[in-house]
Protein backbone atom coordinates (compact mmCIF):
# COMPACT_ATOMS: atom_id res chain seq x y z
CA UNK A 1 0.00 0.00 0.00
CA UNK A 2 2.78 2.49 0.50
CA UNK A 3 3.23 2.39 -2.97
CA UNK A 4 -0.51 4.20 -2.94
CA UNK A 5 0.28 6.79 -0.11
CA UNK A 6 0.66 10.26 -2.35
CA UNK A 7 -2.94 9.38 -3.67
CA UNK A 8 -4.50 8.29 -0.01
CA UNK A 9 -2.70 11.90 1.02
CA UNK A 10 -5.23 13.33 -1.89
CA UNK A 11 -8.36 11.82 -0.69
CA UNK A 12 -10.92 13.85 1.04
CA UNK A 13 -12.05 10.76 3.18
CA UNK A 14 -8.47 10.89 4.96
CA UNK A 15 -8.30 14.67 5.64
CA UNK A 16 -6.75 14.64 8.81
CA UNK A 17 -5.39 12.03 9.30
CA UNK A 18 -1.61 10.88 9.23
CA UNK A 19 0.11 8.49 7.28
CA UNK A 20 1.87 7.13 9.96
CA UNK A 21 -1.91 5.77 10.91
CA UNK A 22 -3.12 4.35 7.81
CA UNK A 23 -1.97 0.87 8.24
CA UNK A 24 -3.95 0.76 11.35
CA UNK A 25 -6.66 2.68 10.22
CA UNK A 26 -7.54 0.43 7.02
CA UNK A 27 -7.33 -3.05 9.15
CA UNK A 28 -9.82 -0.86 11.19
CA UNK A 29 -12.39 -0.34 8.83
CA UNK A 30 -11.93 -3.45 6.73
CA UNK A 31 -9.68 -1.97 4.07
CA UNK A 32 -8.21 -4.50 1.24
CA UNK A 33 -7.00 -3.57 -2.48
CA UNK A 34 -8.45 -5.40 -5.63
CA UNK A 35 -6.83 -5.18 -9.01
CA UNK A 36 -9.58 -4.73 -11.90
CA UNK A 37 -8.75 -4.93 -15.75
CA UNK A 38 -10.23 -2.42 -17.91
CA UNK A 39 -13.71 -3.23 -19.36
CA UNK A 40 -14.65 -5.68 -15.59
CA UNK A 41 -16.82 -5.14 -13.10
CA UNK A 42 -15.28 -4.15 -9.41
CA UNK A 43 -19.62 -4.41 -8.71
CA UNK A 44 -22.51 -5.15 -10.43
CA UNK A 45 -26.07 -3.52 -10.39
CA UNK A 46 -28.33 -5.64 -7.90
CA UNK A 47 -24.91 -6.56 -5.71
CA UNK A 48 -24.86 -6.03 -1.86
CA UNK A 49 -24.33 -2.05 -1.29
CA UNK A 50 -21.69 -2.98 1.52
CA UNK A 51 -18.67 -0.93 0.81
CA UNK A 52 -17.29 2.46 -0.13
CA UNK A 53 -14.44 2.07 -2.67
CA UNK A 54 -11.84 4.39 -4.09
CA UNK A 55 -9.62 4.73 -6.79
CA UNK A 56 -6.29 4.38 -6.31
CA UNK A 57 -4.96 3.96 -9.76
CA UNK A 58 -7.03 3.72 -13.51
CA UNK A 59 -10.41 5.03 -13.58
CA UNK A 60 -14.29 3.59 -13.25
CA UNK A 61 -17.31 5.14 -13.86
CA UNK A 62 -20.80 4.62 -12.35
CA UNK A 63 -23.43 3.27 -14.99
CA UNK A 64 -26.32 2.88 -15.17
CA UNK A 65 -28.70 0.11 -17.64
CA UNK A 66 -32.88 0.46 -18.19
CA UNK A 67 -34.66 -2.77 -18.90
CA UNK A 68 -33.78 -2.48 -22.39
CA UNK A 69 -30.47 -2.26 -22.12
CA UNK A 70 -29.82 1.16 -22.77
CA UNK A 71 -26.74 2.67 -21.09
CA UNK A 72 -26.41 6.19 -19.14
CA UNK A 73 -22.79 7.10 -17.24
CA UNK A 74 -23.80 7.78 -13.67
CA UNK A 75 -19.78 9.25 -13.20
CA UNK A 76 -16.75 8.77 -13.66
CA UNK A 77 -14.10 8.36 -10.62
CA UNK A 78 -10.50 9.71 -11.12
CA UNK A 79 -7.54 8.36 -8.45
CA UNK A 80 -7.95 9.75 -4.93
CA UNK A 81 -12.07 9.88 -5.12
CA UNK A 82 -14.72 7.57 -3.90
CA UNK A 83 -17.71 5.52 -5.31
CA UNK A 84 -20.01 3.47 -3.45
CA UNK A 85 -20.61 5.55 -0.27
CA UNK A 86 -23.78 7.15 -1.13
CA UNK A 87 -25.38 3.72 -1.31
CA UNK A 88 -23.58 2.06 1.53
CA UNK A 89 -24.55 4.87 3.77
CA UNK A 90 -28.41 5.44 3.01
CA UNK A 91 -28.47 1.39 3.55
CA UNK A 92 -29.38 0.44 0.74
CA UNK A 93 -30.21 -3.72 -0.27
CA UNK A 94 -28.54 -3.60 -3.37
CA UNK A 95 -26.47 -1.24 -5.88
CA UNK A 96 -28.59 0.45 -8.57
CA UNK A 97 -25.84 1.15 -10.49
CA UNK A 98 -22.50 -0.67 -11.66
CA UNK A 99 -19.18 0.01 -11.27
CA UNK A 100 -16.87 -0.67 -14.47
CA UNK A 101 -13.25 -0.26 -14.67
CA UNK A 102 -12.32 2.51 -17.21
CA UNK A 103 -8.48 1.07 -17.53
CA UNK A 104 -6.88 -1.46 -15.85
CA UNK A 105 -7.56 -0.11 -12.34
CA UNK A 106 -6.51 -1.37 -8.39
CA UNK A 107 -9.07 0.17 -6.03
CA UNK A 108 -9.74 -0.26 -2.61
CA UNK A 109 -12.46 -1.13 -0.59
CA UNK A 110 -13.64 -0.76 2.70
CA UNK A 111 -16.47 -2.01 4.78
CA UNK A 112 -19.35 1.05 5.78
CA UNK A 113 -20.35 -0.10 8.72
CA UNK A 114 -16.85 -0.90 10.09
CA UNK A 115 -16.24 3.12 9.10
CA UNK A 116 -19.39 4.02 10.48
CA UNK A 117 -19.37 2.48 13.71
CA UNK A 118 -16.79 3.39 15.99
CA UNK A 119 -14.55 0.75 16.89
CA UNK A 120 -13.72 -0.89 20.58
CA UNK A 121 -10.55 -0.07 20.49
CA UNK A 122 -11.53 4.36 19.93
CA UNK A 123 -8.83 4.84 17.31
CA UNK A 124 -8.45 8.78 17.51
CA UNK A 125 -8.72 9.09 13.86
CA UNK A 126 -12.55 7.11 13.48
CA UNK A 127 -14.40 10.24 14.46
CA UNK A 128 -12.21 12.05 12.02
CA UNK A 129 -13.14 9.90 8.78
CA UNK A 130 -16.80 9.20 10.14
CA UNK A 131 -16.63 13.77 9.44
CA UNK A 132 -14.85 13.66 6.40
CA UNK A 133 -17.36 10.95 5.05
CA UNK A 134 -20.30 12.56 5.91
CA UNK A 135 -18.85 15.65 4.10
CA UNK A 136 -18.03 13.42 1.26
CA UNK A 137 -21.45 12.15 0.63
CA UNK A 138 -23.13 15.35 1.01
CA UNK A 139 -20.85 16.79 -1.75
CA UNK A 140 -21.84 13.78 -4.05
CA UNK A 141 -25.21 14.66 -3.76
CA UNK A 142 -24.36 18.10 -5.29
CA UNK A 143 -22.42 16.42 -7.79
CA UNK A 144 -25.70 13.75 -8.43
CA UNK A 145 -27.95 17.06 -8.48
CA UNK A 146 -25.45 18.70 -11.09
CA UNK A 147 -25.95 15.70 -13.48
CA UNK A 148 -29.76 16.17 -13.07
CA UNK A 149 -29.51 20.09 -13.77
CA UNK A 150 -27.82 18.77 -17.46
CA UNK A 151 -30.09 15.89 -18.59
CA UNK A 152 -32.96 17.96 -17.82
CA UNK A 153 -32.89 20.04 -20.37
CA UNK A 154 -35.11 19.89 -23.71
CA UNK A 155 -32.89 19.15 -26.43
CA UNK A 156 -29.83 17.77 -27.01
CA UNK A 157 -28.34 21.10 -27.72
CA UNK A 158 -28.57 22.04 -24.62
CA UNK A 159 -27.31 19.45 -22.56
CA UNK A 160 -24.31 19.55 -24.14
CA UNK A 161 -23.58 23.55 -23.57
CA UNK A 162 -25.03 23.05 -20.42
CA UNK A 163 -22.42 20.06 -20.11
CA UNK A 164 -19.17 21.82 -21.49
CA UNK A 165 -20.38 25.19 -19.60
CA UNK A 166 -19.85 23.10 -15.97
CA UNK A 167 -16.82 21.46 -17.89
CA UNK A 168 -15.24 24.73 -18.16
CA UNK A 169 -16.04 26.36 -14.99
CA UNK A 170 -14.41 23.02 -13.45
CA UNK A 171 -10.92 23.33 -15.21
CA UNK A 172 -11.27 27.01 -14.53
CA UNK A 173 -10.79 27.36 -18.66
CA UNK A 174 -12.58 27.44 -21.67
CA UNK A 175 -9.89 24.65 -23.26
CA UNK A 176 -10.21 21.24 -21.60
CA UNK A 177 -10.36 17.85 -21.69
CA UNK A 178 -13.52 15.51 -20.90
CA UNK A 179 -13.17 11.90 -19.79
CA UNK A 180 -15.43 10.61 -22.09
CA UNK A 181 -15.47 9.41 -25.40
CA UNK A 182 -18.51 10.20 -28.31
CA UNK A 183 -20.62 7.60 -27.51
CA UNK A 184 -19.51 7.74 -23.18
CA UNK A 185 -20.40 11.71 -23.94
CA UNK A 186 -23.79 10.72 -25.37
CA UNK A 187 -24.66 7.68 -22.69
CA UNK A 188 -23.59 10.51 -19.76
CA UNK A 189 -26.04 13.04 -21.31
CA UNK A 190 -29.19 10.73 -22.42
CA UNK A 191 -28.91 11.20 -25.97
CA UNK A 192 -28.60 9.32 -29.39
CA UNK A 193 -24.90 9.57 -30.61
CA UNK A 194 -25.64 10.65 -33.86
CA UNK A 195 -27.35 13.63 -32.84
CA UNK A 196 -25.05 14.45 -30.64
CA UNK A 197 -22.44 14.73 -32.98
CA UNK A 198 -24.08 16.40 -35.60
CA UNK A 199 -25.07 19.13 -33.02
CA UNK A 200 -21.48 19.42 -32.39
CA UNK A 201 -20.76 19.84 -35.70
CA UNK A 202 -23.59 22.61 -35.77
CA UNK A 203 -21.63 24.74 -32.90
CA UNK A 204 -18.42 24.07 -34.45
CA UNK A 205 -19.32 25.63 -37.79
CA UNK A 206 -21.31 28.61 -35.75
CA UNK A 207 -17.73 29.25 -34.11
CA UNK A 208 -19.12 28.55 -30.62
CA UNK A 209 -16.76 25.73 -29.79
CA UNK A 210 -14.09 24.29 -31.23
CA UNK A 211 -13.29 20.24 -30.71
CA UNK A 212 -10.72 17.52 -31.36
CA UNK A 213 -12.10 14.18 -30.40
CA UNK A 214 -12.45 14.55 -26.20
CA UNK A 215 -10.70 18.07 -26.39
CA UNK A 216 -12.97 20.88 -26.63
CA UNK A 217 -12.40 24.56 -26.27
CA UNK A 218 -15.02 27.01 -26.33
CA UNK A 219 -14.76 30.29 -28.50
Amino acid sequence: MKQFNPVLERCALFDGIRMEDLSAMLGCIGGHTVNVARGQSVYREGDPATHVGMVLSGAVRLVREDFYGNRSIVAHIAPAELFGETYACAGVASLPVSVVADEDSTVLLMDCRRITTTCSSACAFHNRIIHNLLRLVAVKNLVFDQKIQVTSKRTTREKLMAFLLNQAKLHGSNSFTIPYDRQELADYLEVDRSGLSAEISKLRREGVLASDKNQFTLL
